[in-house]
C-alpha cells in the first residue's frame, strides 16, 4: 500500500504553459492615450487583439480523478485479486472508488461525518471491508480535522462509525491478517490543542471497544503502526 501519491492536477497546470508557450509571445505594445470618446488619438477604434483567446481554444479540460479538485491523496487500498478495484483517501474530499483501473471514480463517503480523510485500510481476511481513519495525518497550516473511524462491510456501500471520535486525525490504521477483529489504530490527536484520543488504540472486537496500548503524554500522538510479517504479534 502506497502512503503518498503525487497531486494529479499540477499535471493539467504543465499541459496548460507547454500549450501556451509552443509559439512566441506577442511582445508587449506600449500604452496609448485615449480621448474622452475611448478612442485613440488618430480616431481609430482601438482593435481586439485575439491572439491568446487563440492560443487556447483548442484545449480542452477533462477529470482524471479525485486530487483534481480535492487536494491532496492520503491513502490508497487496492483489492487483492481485483486490481480493477482500489480506493482513494482525499485529504480534502472524502473517499473514492474505482472499479474499472482508474477511468472513472464514485465518491463512497459523502454522507459521513467528515469530509476530510487521513487513511484507509482493507481487511486482508477480506476485501469487501474497509476501515477509514478521518482527519487528514499531514500537520500544517492548512488541514481539516476528522470525527473518528469508520467501517464498511460491503466496499463502501454503507458505513459505521466505531469509535475515537475526539481523535481528529488518524495516521494509520492496521489489521491483523489473521483475525480481523484485531485492528490497531495509530491517532495523532488534535493539532492546536493538547488531550483527546490520542495515542495507540487497539480493539480485538472489530471497533466495538477500544483500549489505548501507548499513551506518550498529551501533546504527543502516533503517526504509523506496523506488523512484523514474520512475527505479528511482536
Amino acid at each position: 500500500m502506497t502512503r503518498s501519491i503525487p497531486v494529479a492536477g499540477f499535471a493539467l497546470l504543465a499541459l496548460i504553459f507547454a500549450a501556451a508557450s509552443s509559439e512566441a509571445w506577442p511582445a508587449p505594445q506600449p500604452v496609448q492615450d485615449l480621448d474622452e470618446e475611448g478612442e485613440e488619438e488618430n480616431g481609430e477604434e482601438e482593435e481586439k487583439d485575439t491572439h491568446y483567446a487563440d492560443k487556447f481554444k483548442g484545449l480542452k479540460l477533462r477529470g482524471i480523478g479525485p486530487a483534481l479538485t480535492s487536494g491532496r491523496i492520503g491513502d490508497l487500498a487496492m483489492h487483492p485479486d481485483n486490481p480493477a478495484i482500489y480506493y482513494i483517501a482525499v485529504s480534502s474530499g472524502g473517499v473514492w472508488k474505482t472499479v474499472n483501473h482508474g477511468t472513472t471514480f464514485e465518491p463512497i463517503f459523502d454522507g459521513e461525518g467528515s469530509y476530510s480523510i487521513g487513511c484507509l485500510a482493507m481487511d486482508p481476511s477480506n476485501p469487501h471491508c474497509i476501515w477509514v481513519g478521518t482527519g487528514e495525518n499531514n500537520s500544517q497550516r492548512s488541514v481539516s480535522f476528522g470525527d473518528g473511524v469508520y467501517k464498511s462491510r460491503n466496499g463502501g456501500k454503507s458505513w459505521k462509525k466505531v469509535g475515537l471520535g475526539d481523535s481528529e486525525h488518524i495516521g494509520m490504521i492496521t489489521i491483523d491478517p489473521r483475525d480481523s477483529d484485531v485492528v490497531y489504530v495509530a491517532a495523532q490527536g488534535p493539532l492546536w490543542r493538547a488531550g483527546g484520543d490520542r495515542g495507540l488504540y487497539k480493539t480485538v472486537v472489530g471497533g466495538e471497544t477500544w483500549e489505548k496500548i501507548l499513551e506518550i503524554d498529551e501533546d504527543t500522538g502516533v503517526n504509523e503502526v506496523h506488523f512484523d510479517p514474520r512475527n505479528p504479534d511482536a
